[in-house]
């Protein structure tokens, strides 16, 4: 039986709360069996996904960072198979809030790829009010939330967020 992650919601007002309908939203995305699934409600009210991108593109946005992660987290994952654990949730770990801090990871490594994703491909989604913001100007947002992605992902893997390397 594959788990299912909730994401939970962190809308600040009215304005950031999702509007799409549950029924509208397909069932949560199965990751490997190993991964967690993932939510699409719960991910469209934690990464503030507007309303004007439609389930089925979300889905796709969704389904592509879920692919970006496993194959960020392939020999990780590998390894925790080799040493016996059974999904990402039994990987020993600090809990935080009573979560596990491996699926607090995973999930903001999916979230905010799932994000950029819809960001980079529909330029208007972050665009407010009357459209003072031009689309240059998303771009280090996009920047930023790839940045979180990654970060999320080395602290799971146990790595610093900065690679040096001489010359």
């Amino acid at each position: 039986m594959t788990e299912t992650l909730i994401i939970p919601a962190f809308a600040t007002s009215a304005r950031d709360a999702p509007v799409t309908s549950l029924a509208s939203i397909p069932d949560p995305l199965a990751h490997d069996g190993w991964f967690p699934g993932v939510d699409l409600t719960a991910l469209r009210a934690q990464a503030r996904v507007r309303d004007t991108i439609t389930p089925e593109r979300l889905r796709e946005a969704a389904l592509a960072a879920l692919i970006w992660v496993g194959e960020q987290l392939a020999d990780w994952q590998a390894a925790q198979i080799a040493a016996s654990y059974t999904s990402l949730a039994a990987v020993p770990a600090a809990t935080i809030a009573g979560e596990p801090r491996t699926l607090i990871l995973y999930r903001q490594a999916v979230a905010a790829w799932t994000k950029a994703l819809v960001v980079e491909r529909y330029r208007d989604t972050d665009l407010t009010g009357a459209g003072e913001r031009r689309a240059e100007d998303l771009d280090p947002s996009v920047g930023e939330l790839r940045r979180d992605a990654i970060h999320a992902v080395r602290a799971l893997l146990g790595r610093t967020r900065t690679d040096v390397e001489l010359i």
